[in-house]
């Protein structure tokens, strides 16, 4: 007998011949290791290529929603600028101008210009929208308009590979309507995605600084004339 039967008598808690039995269950929580939907899922041990890997397919998959734009809040979700800041740098790169032997510049945009455009261009239509009610927060709205600039960019890279051609004036127009076809893709995703945060009756204040933002940027691509 223990020293805790000795002590005190606990045969009259089970009849003869019982044996009390205790039933349940213990769970032993994992560090590290997502079990359900109420526990987030810890990246801090996770391998530096797997989480490089999983943001590469995330901004891949927002291009895609981009160019089929069927799913509205696919972008609005989890926003992320890594997308806008890959392209902004693409184009800035692609869009500066060469300078000539002379020390002077051929007329095109310096990098910086084109960087802060973009930017700053988002920012001023971001704020119009929120200023006309937008429900939405001030870095979604600039994640969608940067992950939209992907017509304009794909546009950009095609108009890129018909100036090695000799230039006449049907190349130019045909660099003039490439680069109109990513303006309208570009508006028409960006106005998915955010038209049903603007209340109604102001969707088209909320519009047009949309509409000239990716103008703007549009008519940088077709006036890039150098190689």
């Amino acid at each position: 007998m223990t020293s805790f039967d000795s002590k005190y008598d606990v045969s009259f808690m089970f009849p003869a011949g019982d044996v009390g039995v205790v039933e349940g269950e213990m769970n032993i929580p994992s560090r590290g290791v997502p079990s359900g939907d109420s526990m987030e899922f810890n990246t801090l041990d996770e391998p530096i290529k797997e989480t490089f890997m999983r943001d590469l397919r995330a901004v891949g998959n927002k291009f895609y929603h981009v160019l089929l734009p069927r799913e509205k809040s696919s972008l609005l979700k989890e926003w992320d600028l890594w997308g806008p800041l890959l392209l902004c740098t693409f184009m800035a790169t692609v869009l500066q101008g060469a300078e000539e032997a002379d020390n002077t510049n051929d007329g095109g945009p310096e990098f910086a210009e084109v960087f802060v455009l973009v930017w700053i261009g988002a920012a001023i239509v971001t704020l119009n929208s929120k200023l006309l009610g937008g429900n939405i927060s001030f870095f979604q709205s600039v994640c969608v308009l940067g992950y939209c600039l992907f017509p304009i960019a794909l546009s950009l890279i095609v108009c890129r590979l018909i100036l090695f051609a000799t230039q006449n004036s049907f190349l130019f127009f045909l660099r003039l309507t490439i680069t109109m076809v990513g303006f309208a893709w570009a508006t028409f995703a960006a106005t998915k995605f955010l038209g049903d945060s603007q209340p109604e009756g102001k969707k088209a204040l909320a519009v047009f600084p949309i509409c000239l933002f990716y103008f703007i940027l549009s008519w940088l691509v077709v006036s890039h004339s150098n190689i």
